[in-house]
């Protein structure tokens, strides 16, 4: 009921959360019905793989949920004082965050579970029987244990956005370490430097007859052992350098002496880039994954397979609904600041121009970060 209560007061963007995240869910748990009907209908088969195939996608709703949940209270806070003013404490307001998404993942896979009954009742085209296990009797247990997992990695995501439990999600955390910490700075860069030169040695002038090449699945081709190491090095170290990479262009564009659109603009891309460097982190190394397996599947037309191409498609709708809802947080905790500077008689068009400005830069760095990684990428893959 309590729920219920709440859904009547939801606005556009709440229910374009729920919905989302519904979605999301619904897609997952259609790759986990799929691996199921793979499984009954051929019981010997690699069913390993077919639901490790389901982890990235898992992953994928699980970062969703987390972000939509940590920006919920910052886009509704007349909610979270309510509820405060009710006697809710801490840990009562963020079950009940992580309960609202998990009943969110709960309807999406209810409702992928309906249509897989339905087409499971000889309706179905001969061509989704393999995917459907038609032929074989389902047994009730298992669509919904597996199943089960859909709101479980959403309800604990949720739960675990914020670190600290005495913070709720949506208010800023104090980062640990500043964004031009040396720590910060010198490990995802050694990271960097050692992927890139194991890149380089696996690329070197008869590397390909040292050592057996490893098959890629999807179609993907093949690399040596050196090669995936390299790029996932380099990767992992470019994705931690996006936050400090944002800061420093934020620095840049309020250097020497600035006027109050760069000014405005640079001081403001440097107080976000902790909080808007992993969501463009995620959504740039996914994007450079998959566009690089779409480019080696157009060079060799037919390597082309239909799940790897699908969880492509949800992972990157996934990142970028993340980013959309951070930057939503973000501009909630800035509404404050904003109103003060109105009050002081700032223009709103240099509000607006300094917004133009700062998404710009992030641009270019979320371009710079995912055009390498994609570069390496691409330069791992071999024919």
């Amino acid at each position: 009921m309590l729920y219920l209560r709440l859904a009547r007061g939801y606005r556009a963007l709440d229910l374009g959360r729920w919905l989302l995240t519904a979605a999301a869910a619904a897609v997952l748990a259609a790759f986990l019905l799929r691996a199921l009907g793979r499984a009954l209908g051929d019981p010997g088969g690699a069913s390993l793989p077919r639901l490790l195939w389901c982890l990235p996608p898992m992953a994928a709703v699980a970062w969703l949920a987390a972000v939509t949940a940590r920006a919920l209270p910052a886009q509704r806070p007349e909610r979270i004082a309510g509820l405060t003013a009710a006697g809710a404490g801490t840990r009562r307001i963020r079950a009940l965050i992580a309960g609202e998404t998990a009943l969110a993942c709960v309807v999406g896979s209810g409702c992928a579970l309906l249509a897989f009954l339905v087409l499971r009742n000889d309706i179905a085209d001969a061509s989704l029987a393999a995917d459907l296990g038609m032929g074989t009797p389902l047994p009730a247990a298992a669509p919904v244990t597996l199943l089960a997992l859909v709101p479980l990695a959403g309800g604990l995501a949720a739960a675990g956005a914020v670190d600290a439990t005495e913070r709720l999600p949506g208010r800023p955390a104090e980062s640990a370490l500043p964004s031009f910490h040396p720590l910060r700075i010198a490990l995802p860069l050694g990271l960097a430097v050692i992927g890139l030169a194991l890149e380089l040695y696996g690329l070197r002038p008869g590397a390909a007859q040292d050592g057996r090449p490893i098959d890629l699945p999807a179609g993907l081709g093949s690399a040596s052992a050196a090669l995936l190491v390299g790029w996932s090095l380099a990767a992992a170290g470019v994705a931690v350098l996006t936050a400090p990479l944002l800061a420093l262009t934020g620095r840049l564009l309020a250097l020497g002496r600035p006027t109050p659109l760069r000014l405005l603009a640079g001081r403001g891309l440097t107080a976000q880039a902790d909080r808007l460097g992993a969501p463009l982190a995620v959504l740039a190394l996914t994007l450079a994954v998959v566009l690089t397996a779409a480019r080696q599947w157009t060079g060799h037309p037919g390597t082309a397979e239909m799940l790897p191409a699908a969880e492509g498609v949800l992972l990157v709708g996934c990142a970028a609904v993340a980013v959309v809802f951070r930057l939503i947080e973000i501009r909630a905790a800035r509404r404050e600041v904003t109103g003060d500077l109105l009050r002081l008689g700032t223009a709103p068009g240099l509000l607006v121009g300094a917004v133009a400005l700062r998404t710009v830069a992030a641009g270019t760095v979320l371009l710079a970060t995912g055009g390498l990684t994609a570069l390496l990428a691409a330069g791992a893959l071999t024919t």
